[in-house]
């Protein structure tokens, strides 16, 4: 078969474009992802959808970031407001993992019902007191086992509902300072702290059928970003033990100092198999797409047995395990 280009595209409103439809026709993404731009009504979202696949030509992934928190494309009305992470896992104390897999199994429901089949999460950073503010209030906690436990939770409330996990930021984004948004962090810690405490989670979740890296610098592993590091790269496949699909985080982030395109090249020659790719021109899409062109046969294999992974969600009585959730966390679910 045809290999699907070797990105992960979005689109600049609520529907696509003519241009737009044109050029995913021709690059044939593996994938998508929406923001809150793209967000209107269910119905609405349903046929963006469809018009990405539509226009890619395949059963493309369609993924989105609904951790919950600060960090949800979707919300009130039509869809269920949550809390931050952290203070959910501060509130459930032991109980955490279930209401986790709660969370995430409403989530996932509410995201297949309307065409969306992945989701940016788990985020298994290890959270500390000196992790920056965008991150920490989005992470699970600050012990590795606590962490990989509730990512799991996450991980398997998702796929329950038919909605493909992006386990993120490999190899570990708790101990930056900076916003890779905006600043390219460095982390001076030891390889063996972060064997311990980093690694741990990926290494503990490494079946999942996809991850999204980390723009950090880490002095002990090599001198440039993760995302662009073959010797990186080696660890998270080798050391880590992650053999399933790489997606870049966002390439347009303000950490990679290279233009869109160059930053592409250099994250698809050092191992990662897709380029995500957001918030820029058609001008800059078509430039991203251009250099990354189709997927290696190697990166092919990966995400279609990512693709693979997807299923028919299980039966559930949606307001059964609301009220359950509710009951558990205290009352943090809203919408």
């Amino acid at each position: 078969m045809q290999p699907f280009g070797a990105t992960i595209l979005d689109a600049t409103g609520l529907r696509l474009s003519v241009d737009e439809k044109a050029f995913f026709r021709d690059v044939r993404p593996f994938g998508f992802i929406l923001f809150a731009r793209n967000i209107d009504t269910p119905d609405q979202v349903r046929a963006l959808c469809d018009e990405f696949r539509e226009a890619a030509g395949h059963e493309a992934v369609i993924t989105i970031d609904q951790e919950g928190g600060r960090v949800q494309r979707m919300s009130a009305p039509y869809w269920r407001d949550w809390t931050p992470p952290l203070a959910l896992a501060e509130r459930t104390g032991d109980r955490a993992p279930e209401a986790f897999y709660l969370m995430y199994r409403i989530i996932a429901h509410e995201l297949a019902s309307v065409g969306i089949d992945s989701n940016c999460a788990p985020l298994i950073d290890v959270a500390s007191a000196q992790t920056h503010r965008f991150l920490r209030n989005r992470c699970y906690g600050e012990t590795p086992g606590q962490v990989a436990e509730i990512g799991r939770a996450v991980s398997d409330g998702l796929l329950a509902g038919g909605v493909l996990p992006v386990m993120k930021h490999m190899p570990g984004h708790g101990r930056a300072t900076l916003d890779s948004h905006h600043d390219l962090p460095r982390v001076d810690a030891r390889r063996i702290d972060l064997e311990a405490v980093d690694f741990a989670p990926f290494r503990a979740l490494r079946d999942l059928p996809m991850g999204m890296t980390a723009h950090l610098v880490y002095d002990a592993l090599a001198e440039g970003p993760a995302t662009l590091s073959p010797e990186v790269m080696r660890i998270i496949r080798e050391d880590i033990g992650f053999d399933n699909l790489v997606m870049t985080d966002d390439i347009s982030m303000k950490a990679l100092r290279q233009s869109p395109a160059e930053s592409t090249r250099a994250a698809l020659a050092a191992g990662c198999d897709v380029a995500l790719y957001c918030n820029g021109p058609l001008t800059e899409r078509q430039a991203v797409a251009e250099a990354a062109g189709g997927m290696t046969p190697a990166a092919q294999t990966r995400a279609l047995r990512a693709m693979d992974a997807r299923r028919t969600p299980d039966e559930i009585d949606i307001d059964a395990l609301s009220a359950q959730f509710e009951t558990l966390s205290g009352g943090v679910l809203h919408g």
